[in-house]
């Protein structure tokens, strides 16, 4: 089939090629709803054994201090991910008059860590919000983290915050913005193959060339609409 034939379908069909893009288009202009506002943040630790248990006689502090530092910061880390640590950072922002559940602050908090540095990663839709989640989440790592150190013999580890939360606003990402765009593309993809079928299906013939291929001659053709005479 030559290109021009193609021209042909689709200008015969066009109205079945538009009509699914401006379905789908119609449909996600009315249903769309901008994307709820986010802030996000992230702290900084580091952590170390308590002080008391640097002075046993024989104890080479240089070396202990060290090596025990990045074991605790990987336990904080594997901490951070738990629901016991979302439920005791939702118990503390209930005591300072903020109430988030713990469910809804698992998907909130992430971690990392680069050896003996703490990484806590924090989003929340509210910015006030996300300091208080942030005091929260800082208080809970320095005050209860005796909890999950048993080999700490129920003395807290050091927790100390390297810097403070710096809130900002999370940018729309790249796939909402081509949704609808790449949506409306598959309509259109959806309209040429309908275009196809229909002229597949469609059981007039419409060109001359039809005819010739089928081995029919033509004698003649009229034009469409006809042709005026000079009398008219």
């Amino acid at each position: 089939m030559e290109l021009r034939q193609y021209v042909r379908i689709a200008l015969r069909w066009w109205w079945l090629i538009f009509l699914p893009p401006l379905m789908v288009g119609a449909y996600g202009l009315a249903t769309y709803r901008p994307a709820p506002s986010s802030y996000t943040t992230s702290l900084r630790f580091t952590a170390g054994q308590p002080q008391s248990l640097t002075t046993i006689p024989g104890y080479d502090a240089n070396y202990y201090r060290w090596l025990t530092s990045e074991y605790i910061v990987g336990g904080l880390k594997d901490w951070a991910r738990t629901g016991a640590f979302a439920e005791a950072v939702s118990r503390e922002l209930a005591a300072s008059g903020t109430t988030l559940s713990a469910d809804s602050l698992r998907g909130a908090i992430a971690s990392d860590n680069a050896r003996s540095v703490l990484f806590i990663y924090l989003t929340w839709g509210d910015r006030e919000q996300l300091l208080a989640l942030a005091q929260s989440v800082t208080k809970v790592l320095q005050e209860q983290n005796a909890e999950v150190f048993p080999q700490l013999g129920g003395q807290p580890a050091a927790v100390v915050l390297l810097d403070s939360p710096n809130p900002a606003p999370v940018g729309i990402s790249l796939r909402a913005r081509l949704d609808l765009p790449l949506k409306v593309g598959l309509g259109f993809a959806v309209g040429l193959a309908l275009a196809f079928l229909a002229h597949y299906f469609d059981p007039f013939v419409r060109e001359k060339d039809e005819l010739e291929r089928m081995g029919m001659k033509v004698v003649g053709e009229l034009p469409k609409g006809g042709r005026k005479t000079k009398d008219e």
